[in-house]
């Protein structure tokens, strides 16, 4: 049993708890041409050869737009209370700029719409990686303009949405959109320039601050805005002065590069330490932290696995074992003299140790980061190999013990002080998972990808006790 799931832990979850799944765009909808819609970079990428496996793509992906109605009436009998999803940008402003596409919009109305129907809370995600094309061949997110442009579009979609919606999130994990994008290349737009994906995450931190503000000008002052973080929990591999080092060089580039200017209006010193001879973070320009350093109504915390990192060994070869995709290229610039380990413990398909104590340990950093800040787990989850048995049913007990984990982790953590008002189960669906094509299965409901069928696995079926009944169901309750 998990520490974080020992018999003395609570696991009554407080009455206004949010019980929710997660989705974005790109991995789910399809239709990519219809409606006005343009090509946005993961289009470009998942089409160009040798990118994605298989060569997968998301062009119809699991065709959440023409399916939505059915998607959501699966999360009502579900028993979810909150549903997060993202807003394709190049759907609703084609080529990143200018006047809005009505039609694409008012897929999002008609999605909002059918939620609220049936009780369930939207949640909408401004930016899952989804850059429009015409922006990124204009320079992409090392570029300035892309923040202000970022902005317009927060703007349009606020005063969409911002009626019917409270829960906002301004950009999901923007690490990944920095560094797998522009420094590994593993993610679109695959660049691998260490400088430019400086200079891309200081944007998007800009592109938060001012779309906050946009948001902010354009909605109800009930509504909640936030951010979600993929913030590491790296661990040292020993308390040796050198890995200790190497553990807070990896916290730098992993967590106080965002939460830094976000939270505390400054980047960490010792990250201009470490990258100065990168580049000498001269884009950051006057009253650029300011701008960035919004007041925020809550924090969203995506987790998936801790990191074990130490100081290079002289005779250290081979892949970086950072579960963040096979690359030439890191993604951790300047720290070429830290590797990183395995953690031990059991695995998912992505090959990332399950501990649900790391879960924990996040939450209580933000709590001491940011006291008084209402906290959401945006995303948590697990890719398993699914497969349905004769009878049709997928049973997913591995998953289901990783929910009961981190779910029983959560509650230790509002058990000892942290204000977690959510939880987003990544992901409601099967969907083309980024490079990895339709390889792994995160989806707590089974989709045939010939028929396009989706059938609640287990997990999904003892989620949705936990979610009536606010508590957690014995991990063999579901058969």
């Amino acid at each position: 049993m998990p520490e974080s799931a020992t018999p003395a832990t609570p696991v009554t979850f407080p009455p206004a708890f949010l019980w929710g799944a997660a989705t974005s765009a790109y991995q789910i909808e399809g239709a990519v041409r219809e409606d006005g819609r343009t090509p946005s970079i993961w289009d470009t990428f998942s089409h160009t050869p040798g990118k994605t496996a298989g060569g997968d793509h998301g062009d119809i992906a699991v065709d959440h737009y023409h399916r939505y109605r059915d998607d959501v009436a699966l999360m009502a009998d579900l028993g979810l209370t909150a549903y997060r999803f993202s807003i394709s940008w190049s759907r609703v402003q084609p080529t990143g700029r200018g006047p809005a596409v009505q039609r694409g919009l008012d897929f999002y109305r008609r999605l909002v719409d059918e939620l609220l129907a049936h009780g369930i809370k939207p949640a909408v995600t401004l930016y899952h990686w989804d850059l429009p094309q015409e922006l990124e061949d204009a320079g992409g997110w090392p570029e300035r303009d892309t923040a202000y442009r970022f902005a317009e579009y927060a703007q349009i979609v606020g005063e969409a949405l911002g009626d019917r919606v409270e829960q906002w999130i301004t950009l999901n994990e923007p690490w990944c959109a920095a560094f797998l994008g522009y420094a590994s290349g593993v993610h679109a737009p695959g660049r691998t320039d260490p400088a430019a994906s400086l200079k891309a995450a200081h944007t998007l931190n800009l592109a938060h601050g001012l779309g906050t503000s946009a948001l902010r000008a354009s909605m109800p002052a009930r509504n909640s805005v936030a951010l979600s973080l993929n913030s590491s929990v790296v661990r040292p591999f020993s308390q040796d002065a050198a890995d200790l080092a190497a553990a807070q060089k990896i916290d730098d580039l992993a967590n106080g590069v965002f939460h830094g200017p976000i939270l505390h209006g400054a980047y960490p010193q010792t990250l201009f330490t470490a990258t100065e001879l990168i580049t000498d973070w001269s884009f950051v320009e006057d009253g650029d932290l300011a701008l960035i350093n919004q007041p925020l109504d809550a924090l969203g915390l995506n987790y998936y696995t801790p990191a074990l990192v130490s100081s290079a060994d002289a005779d250290t070869s081979g892949p970086r074992a950072d579960g963040h995709g096979s690359s030439t290229h890191s993604p951790w610039p300047g720290a070429d003299d830290v590797t990183f380990h395995q953690t031990p413990g059991e695995r998912t398909e992505m090959g990332w140790t399950i501990d649900p104590t790391g879960l924990h340990d996040l939450i209580m950093r933000y709590t001491r980061e940011a006291p008084g800040l209402p906290l959401y787990i945006t995303e948590n989850g697990a890719a398993y190999d699914d497969k349905p048995d004769p009878d049709g049913r997928v049973h997913d007990p591995e998953r289901i013990a990783y929910l009961q984990g981190h779910l029983a982790a959560v509650r230790r953590a509002i058990a000892d002080g942290a204000d977690v008002r959510g939880y987003y189960l990544w992901s409601l669906l099967d969907n083309f998972e980024w490079a990895y094509g339709y390889e792994k299965r995160f989806g707590a409901v089974y989709v045939d990808y010939a028929t396009l069928e989706r059938t609640p696995k287990s997990s999904a079926l003892w989620y949705g006790q936990a979610a009536r009944t606010g508590t957690l169901p014995e991990v063999q309750s579901i058969q």
